[in-house]
């Protein structure tokens, strides 16, 4: 059976982490990749296990060694994903996903023309606003940075193998499972 990276992507508050939570517990076979990142561990985190930590100079040597897959700057702080990390789990018989922003997506996919891009999208641009604003985490210039961002992004969508529309987080697993087991066929 093909090895490949599946790289899901999808606007703020859209639920693609409840997806892919989802599909990881009824395909346990399947292994989350790890990023790296710069900002600080927070409590119960684990270096190695919710990402790589690494100070700002060793990101930058990275970048400069040209070792990322794809990395972005966002709030001040580095992200990234390595491509010799992506490229040992592919090769110790593991298929991978990778959650990123769009951005990073595009990256990878000029990097690794066969990896596999999903996009999970929001019924509607209204409905991900409501649920924005109904979360009453956020004022209302974040909210407004998050809508435009989401914009952008539903613009790259177009550029995805794959959309599927988060309107039931039940259908959306399905979705996401045969997406990937028609990939792996």
């Amino acid at each position: 059976m093909n090895k490949k990276l599946f790289v899901i992507s999808g606007s703020s508050g859209v639920g693609k982490g409840t997806v892919i939570g989802g599909f990881l517990k009824r395909n346990p076979h399947f292994t989350l990749s790890i990023s790296c990142t710069t900002r600080q561990m927070r409590p119960g985190e684990v270096d190695g296990v919710n990402y790589f930590f690494l100070s700002k100079e060793e990101f930058k040597e990275c970048i400069d060694g040209d070792k990322f897959l794809e990395w972005a700057e966002f709030a001040g702080n580095f992200y990234g994903t390595k491509q010799k990390y992506i490229m040992q789990c592919l090769e110790d018989g593991k298929n991978l996903i990778l959650e990123i922003d769009t951005q990073g997506a595009m990256q990878v996919k000029k990097k690794m023309p066969e990896s596999v891009l999903i996009f999970i999208a929001p019924p509607s641009f209204e409905a991900l606003e409501k649920r924005l604003r109904g979360r009453h985490t956020e004022d209302e210039a974040t909210i407004q940075r998050r809508l435009d961002a989401v914009k952008k992004e539903l613009e790259r969508a177009e550029s995805f193998d794959y959309q599927i529309i988060n309107d039931d987080i039940e259908n959306a697993i399905e979705s996401l499972e045969y997406i990937i087991k028609k990939e792996l066929a």
